[in-house]
């Protein structure tokens, strides 16, 4: 069956072009999903060709794409979906819940220096007014040996503990450490979104934005009230 009519199911589901930092989502996506069978591939294209012959190319292109990814996954068998819409963003959040995923994977924006995330442009929309779990997977990442999440922090949120439950349930099955202080290093950071957000939205705060950026490690960012559970 075409990979973009191949029916998914997936509690992870990660945005995947083929590019360098993609490829860190790969190693992000794996290490978070519970087992292989809750991951899905997604490619977002912008509009159809109206010639026929370039929308063929276009789409194969698309196709070939998500398979590389899912050679790179080392599961050939992995969901993917080529997805239409004028927003990435938009249109991997609309896939995500007719999914019912719990969580969207990036890759970071590709400026960004080793070690540290930074979201791509296509993430940043659903990070002011998304409503699905947000994972932004570290630059380089996928140059690391045998990749682990083996220490988590945790951007505390006044009145909502959901960044600490997701922290506490990951580092669970995960076998990590939750640091109770210095998150700066940490190999994962949650975080809450902050106080007076819509139940299930994400918005962060300017605060938590600038220690983000000053921090190393992938990033999750968790709706409010709302525990991404993997």
């Amino acid at each position: 069956m075409p990979e973009n009519r191949a029916r998914m199911s997936a509690e992870v589901i990660i945005s995947y072009d083929g590019t360098a930092n993609d490829d860190d989502a790969l190693v992000l996506g794996k290490l978070l999903a519970a087992d292989p069978g809750e991951m899905a591939l997604a490619y977002v294209r912008h509009s159809p060709e109206f010639d026929p012959k370039r929308e063929e190319l276009a789409q194969h292109d698309a196709e070939r794409r998500l398979e590389r990814g899912a050679e790179l996954l080392g599961n050939p068998n992995v969901p993917r979906q080529v997805v239409f819409s004028g927003s990435t963003g938009a249109g991997l959040e609309e896939l995500a819940q007719s999914e019912a995923a719990s969580l969207i994977v990036f890759g970071s924006d590709y400026r960004t220096p080793p070690g540290h995330a930074e979201p791509p442009t296509s993430a940043q929309r659903i990070l002011e007014i998304g409503a699905i779990g947000i994972a932004v997977a570290a630059a380089g990442l996928r140059a690391v040996p045998e990749a682990k999440i083996e220490t988590i922090a945790v951007l505390p949120v006044e009145q909502d503990d959901t960044a600490q439950q997701t922290a506490d349930a990951l580092a669970g099955r995960l076998r990590a450490r939750v640091l109770a202080v210095d998150g700066a290093n940490a190999d994962l950071i949650v975080v809450g979104s902050q106080p007076g957000a819509p139940a299930g939205r994400v918005a962060l705060s300017g605060a938590v934005r600038s220690v983000l950026d000053r921090s190393r490690g992938s990033v999750l960012v968790v709706p409010s009230g709302k525990p991404v559970k993997l």
